[in-house]
């Protein structure tokens, strides 16, 4: 670093490879990082997708009510007229959570394609 260079300024060019760089090696090097960062979105994407939670969500809660169903008493079943609510609804909340945890999976979620690559490449 010279001495009228400030610290953390790099090579003055905005952070781009040094100055004694080959055009294509800063090339391959923006390129490996650009691709570095849409792995990292595309994670990112997958790992907050609200199809997840939601799905987990339905699955755990659907279990805990299903449970509560098979365990109804027949006092229980009485207010209800006979019909086993707590087993109903947990089974319709498991069927929904596997629904939404299987979309995820067929479907995954696809990052955005940033601005810059909608442009025409050039040349």
């Amino acid at each position: 670093m010279s001495e009228n260079q400030a610290p953390g300024s790099g090579s003055g060019d905005g952070g781009h490879p040094a100055s004694g760089a080959t055009p294509e090696t800063a090339e391959t090097e923006y390129q490996q990082e650009v691709t570095e960062l849409e792995a990292q979105s595309a994670t990112a994407a997958r790992l907050f997708d609200v199809r997840r939670i939601i799905g987990g969500l339905f699955v755990i809660y659907g279990v805990i009510v299903t449970i509560a169903g098979f365990t109804a008493s027949d006092a229980d079943l009485e207010k209800a007229e006979d019909i086993n609510i707590n087993l109903w609804t947990g089974l319709a909340m498991l069927a929904l959570g596997l629904f939404f945890l299987i979309w995820q999976q067929l479907r995954p979620a696809v990052p955005p394609v940033p601005a810059a690559e909608e442009q025409l490449p050039r040349e």
